[in-house]
């Protein structure tokens, strides 16, 4: 579900990035009072795409906690699972770099 979220909050953040640049263009055209408005508008989209891209580092935060979490279980649940899994990736880094 949280990368549902993430998936609207990234769309409705282009979105906004989007209109803003438009608007941008047609403020550089603009003068007085229509000239503020464009702007105001502009300062609004960039601080919800602000609110939006901050509520995406928040998820992305708890995702990493998450898995930290799951992660660090295993290896004291596991610990010689987790080494043997250490062993073969360092083995296989080595092969990959040996090639070179």
């Amino acid at each position: 579900m949280t990368t549902q979220i993430d998936s609207v909050l990234i769309d409705e953040t282009k979105d906004a990035l989007k209109e803003t640049a438009q608007l941008l263009e047609a403020a550089a055209n603009a003068q007085g009072d229509e000239a503020k408005l464009l702007y105001a508008k502009i300062a609004d989209n960039l601080r919800n795409a602000k609110h939006r891209l901050l509520e995406l580092e928040g998820n992305a935060i708890e995702k990493a906690k998450v898995a930290a979490k799951q992660t660090d279980e295993y290896v004291h649940n596991h610990p010689w699972q987790a080494v043997g899994i250490g062993a073969a990736v360092g083995l296989l880094i080595g092969f990959l770099v040996a090639r070179r």
